[in-house]
């Protein structure tokens, strides 16, 4: 048995020899290795990063519709009392801010009463009308119609005091909106 291992084994080696016949592969490396080699092209040079300071943070941002500035907001004077009531309990509504929200219809109890039903920004709809509150600005709906709901709201001036700035919620959907 350790004859016929030893046989087989030489058998092997010998049929991977140098004695055979490669002159055609030796041929191939020189004449590849005679060809003119290629140019590698250099590394583009890039510009250095620029950093950008955003300095319009405190600016409107550029996704919202510009507030239009009713001539009946009037800036109260230093004396004025006018500031928002913040010990009474907030409303569902008023953790969302004004962008958030959309009229999306109303409902006519058979008493008169006109409700508004406003969409969330959770995608809750919410019965609101005359006297309730909505938005981060402590607004108050101060008349509702079927496609409109006219709200005040009470904004810093800027100066340390407190404004009243009407808007105004319309219908989802009408045309102009």
């Amino acid at each position: 048995m350790r004859l016929i291992m030893l046989l087989s084994t030489l058998a092997f080696v010998s049929g991977c020899s140098s004695s055979g016949d490669h002159d055609d592969l030796k041929a191939f490396v020189n004449e590849t290795l005679s060809k003119p080699r290629g140019r590698i092209e250099p590394i583009p040079v890039f510009k250095p990063y620029e950093s950008f300071n955003y300095s319009a943070a405190g600016l409107r941002s550029p996704f919202e519709l510009p507030v239009i500035v009713d001539e009946s907001v009037k800036v109260q004077d230093e004396k004025s009392d006018l500031k928002p009531d913040l010990n009474r309990p907030k409303e569902h509504l008023e953790q969302y801010g004004f962008t958030e929200l959309a009229m999306v219809g109303t409902i006519n109890r058979s008493e008169g009463d006109l409700w508004v039903l406003v969409r969330d920004g959770d995608g809750g709809v919410v019965k609101v009308r005359e006297g309730n509150y909505l938005g981060q600005n402590h607004g108050r709906v101060i008349s509702v119609s079927e496609y409109r709901m006219n709200i005040i709201e009470i904004v810093p001036n800027g100066m340390g005091g407190w404004i009243e700035r009407p808007r105004t919620m319309v219908l989802e959907g009408l045309s102009g909106e």
